[in-house]
């Protein structure tokens, strides 16, 4: 083992990599999908309308601009969840719809 000085933010980083477990690489990634990728892999008429918030685990917290959107994303649960799937590697088995409050 050497005893060279190591930089803080690699020790940081190494640290934290344990903290995580073996997970957080397929969960970083399927974030960076999801939240990077969502306008492609929802479609633009959804995404004008709804956006990720938060993703954790198997969870997509999402905000939508108008009640209607949330009754209409319990129909389109399905497909969304195949999509964002297929497109960012993201598998999602539950979604939290919240409504956006207006100013």
């Amino acid at each position: 083992m050497s005893r060279d000085p190591v930089p803080l933010s690699e020790s940081l980083n190494s640290v934290v990599r344990s903290l995580r477990g073996p997970d957080a690489a397929v969960q970083a990634t399927a974030m960076g999908g999801v939240f990077g990728r969502w306008d492609e892999a929802v479609g633009a008429a959804v995404a004008r309308h709804v956006q990720p918030v938060k993703l954790d685990g198997t969870r997509l917290t999402v905000e939508v601009d108008d009640p209607a959107w949330a009754t209409q994303l319990k129909f389109l649960e399905a497909t969304l969840r195949t999509r964002l799937l297929e497109q960012t590697g993201a598998e999602i088995t539950d979604f939290e719809v919240r409504v956006k409050r207006s100013r």
